[in-house]
């Protein structure tokens, strides 16, 4: 969605008709490397590399949690925000969870971040409903970006009743994206990416 908001041509050509590449950053390889890492750690124990040693206590307190532990899982819901199979036909919305923690009535939904900091409550609220959907005991969600490079953390909390107004809230975002799918109208909209940092050489703004 804010890929297509950015640009909805570069969202066409890139995530969807997949013409284009984007090249992998120095920060998106380290990000992919820490993620894989603390997966490994949580999930099988394994002792962080070199130069991320400074994240066991995370590990640690992962470890001595209450409840259920769940690293990188991954959950879809339908348009009836119905839970469904990751890679199921009727699919409408995924996500990926760094680390789930039930302790249900409650959970918490944790999003490693290695970037810089970037306020998403959307993001937060998207994950909380997938977790709504596939645990049907949860009304009470705590979902935190840790922001990793900076050693600080950005917590939103939802609930079951929530779960309405918020989509409410967003249901005019997800009409434009659908719109443009059903029209195939993805038009260019010029913006900094454009100069240096956007690969779809076919838009007319491209290195402008």
């Amino acid at each position: 969605m804010k890929n297509f908001e950015a640009c909805p041509k570069r969202h066409y050509e890139i995530d969807l008709m997949k013409s284009f590449k984007e090249d992998e950053s120095e920060q998106l390889k380290w990000g992919n490397l820490v993620h894989k890492a603390l997966e490994d750690a949580v999930r099988k124990k394994k002792p962080l590399p070199t130069g991320m040693e400074q994240w066991q206590p995370l590990i640690d307190r992962f470890a001595r949690s209450p409840g259920k532990v769940i690293p990188e899982q991954s959950l879809a819901i339908t348009t009836e925000f119905a839970p469904t199979g990751y890679f199921d036909r009727n699919v409408w919305y995924r996500a990926k969870i760094d680390v789930t923690i039930l302790q249900e009535p409650v959970a918490m939904v944790i999003d490693y971040k290695t970037g810089k900091i970037l306020e998403d409550s959307v993001q937060l609220a998207l994950a909380a409903a997938t977790i709504f959907s596939h645990y049907p005991e949860v009304m009470k969600i705590r979902s935190r970006f840790l922001w990793l490079g900076d050693d600080c953390k950005t917590d939103a909390d939802f609930e079951r009743k929530d779960m309405p107004a918020f989509w409410s809230s967003i249901w005019p975002r997800i009409e434009a994206l659908q719109h443009a799918h059903q029209t195939t109208n993805y038009p260019a909209i010029p913006n900094r990416l454009c100069r240096k940092w956007c690969p779809v050489t076919s838009c007319p703004h491209h290195g402008k």
